[in-house]
């Protein structure tokens, strides 16, 4: 491996800043990714639209569990990294794409053999569950496209590198924003393959990822080891990346079950408030995007002082995360507020889709701030070994706050009940989790912390 520890040293907020604002790029673009997908396909119609809104939930829980083993990774490997053991930086990294391999194997062929009981219990109906099943398939078969690249750069962010995902990320949405328009509509030479040329520009941009990320990894990084290793060995390695990865994925997993449940309440109001919710779900993550990226920062530099002992860093990056969490989710609220109608319409000329969008603009950017709270302080947790107390966080926001008072919405006020519900429960959420984490990290530092200097 090149790199030593970089993040144990040096101001916290503009190292901070450093690392995040690759990111922040690479997060956009990632999201304008998806984004992408959704312009071109709400072309064809609400159906279309609305078959692959109905795939996103699925999608988000296979994300949500390769993004446990990437968090648990990228916890270990900086961990190792801050603790100055290259050798076992290398065998983390080559073990962890490993178990991502096998993991998705088995979660693609479960999901190939279930789309139809699965899709109808989420609420498709006969006209939607054929195009859903052209654009999954496809998917499915091409997931070790998507889940390799996630690992890999999380291994690469650990080293505090996040220039290097960031270009990566860029690339993907190059060949996607390309391959789009090209295999959807039939352009050129191109047959024209709609929902299932939505899939294959997917797929395909994703695998141009994982050439990339394994080359970094093997040439220049030299972070992965191609010697045998023991069975132990490996076996010990999962168990580490395990002890974080599987509560981080399932807790990853309630964040899409839990919108599986809210699609099915509002596919009682028809195509369009599902076409609808697909669209505003997506431009969600582009709000937040600057957070996102700036939890994607805070790990690595949470996991190398964690290794050096220096919890005084940590817990100062954690209430320079949180308050910058809380200033763009404001910044947020104030943009969305002001031009919804212009970001509704963008997806959709279909009256229905519009007006429902708006009215989820006009609700759940409330809660962006308190939001991103939540996220940074799991990061945070997760980082720290206490990946069930995150666990916990997340089954709060979701299942004792927002699905309950989604439910009492829905009666009351119907779709916009049910909009209201989200910005309640992450408010009250991201406060608990202020709270929370902070406790945490002074219980560790006065058990563990052998360096409290800032």
């Amino acid at each position: 491996m090149n790199r030593s520890a970089i993040l144990i040293e040096g101001p916290i907020a503009s190292t901070l800043k450093r690392m995040t604002l690759p990111l922040i790029i690479a997060m956009l673009a990632m999201i304008a990714f998806h984004l992408t997908d959704t312009f071109f396909v709400s072309r064809l119609g609400t159906t279309p639209l609305a078959a692959m809104s109905f795939t996103f939930p699925i999608i988000f829980i296979i994300n949500s569990l390769t993004l446990g083993i990437g968090t648990g990774a990228g916890a270990v490997i900086a961990r190792a990294i801050g603790a100055g053991d290259a050798d076992r930086v290398r065998r983390l990294t080559t073990d962890s794409l490993t178990l991502a391999l096998i993991l998705v194997s088995i979660v693609a062929t479960i999901g190939l053999l279930t789309i139809k009981p699965v899709f109808s219990l989420l609420g498709a109906t006969s006209e939607t569950l054929p195009l859903i099943r052209e654009y999954v398939t496809i998917w499915y078969a091409g997931v070790i496209f998507v889940v390799i690249p996630m690992v890999g750069n999380a291994a690469i962010r650990a080293t505090g590198d996040t220039k290097t995902p960031a270009n990566i990320m860029l690339f993907a949405v190059t060949v996607n924003l390309i391959l789009d328009p090209l295999l959807i509509f039939g352009i050129g030479p191109f047959p024209r393959l709609e929902l299932q040329g939505a899939a294959i520009a997917t797929v395909s941009a994703r695998a141009s990822t994982m050439v990339l990320m394994l080359w970094v990894l093997i040439r220049r990084e030299k972070m992965i080891s191609f010697l045998k290793p023991k069975l132990r060995q490996m076996f010990d390695s999962w168990k580490s990346i395990l002890y974080i990865g599987l509560p981080t994925a399932g807790t990853n997993v309630v964040v899409p079950l839990a919108i599986g449940i809210i699609t099915r309440m509002v596919s009682q109001y028809g195509p369009a408030s599902v076409a609808a919710l697909g669209v505003a779900t997506r431009i969600d993550p582009f709000a937040l995007g600057a957070i996102f990226a700036l939890a994607s920062a805070l790990g690595p530099m949470v996991g190398q002082n964690f290794g050096a002992g220096k919890m005084g860093r940590i817990e100062e990056a954690v209430r320079v995360s949180h308050r910058f969490a809380f200033l763009w989710g404001l910044g947020a609220l104030v943009l969305i507020e002001a031009f919804a109608h212009p970001i509704a319409s963008v997806f959709s000329k279909d009256p229905a889709v519009v007006d429902t969008t708006i009215r989820y603009l006009r609700l759940v950017p409330i809660g962006y701030g308190m939001q991103g709270v939540v996220l940074l302080s799991t990061t945070t947790l997760n980082v720290l070994h206490k990946p069930l107390h995150a666990a916990t966080l997340v089954v709060i926001q979701m299942f004792v706050l927002y699905i309950p008072l989604a439910f009492l919405g829905s009666e009351l006020l119907g779709l916009s009940g049910i909009f209201g519900a989200a910005a309640i429960a992450n408010v009250t959420a991201g406060f608990l989790s202020f709270w929370w984490v902070r406790r945490m990290i002074k219980k560790i530092c006065s058990a563990e912390c052998t360096e409290p200097n800032m």
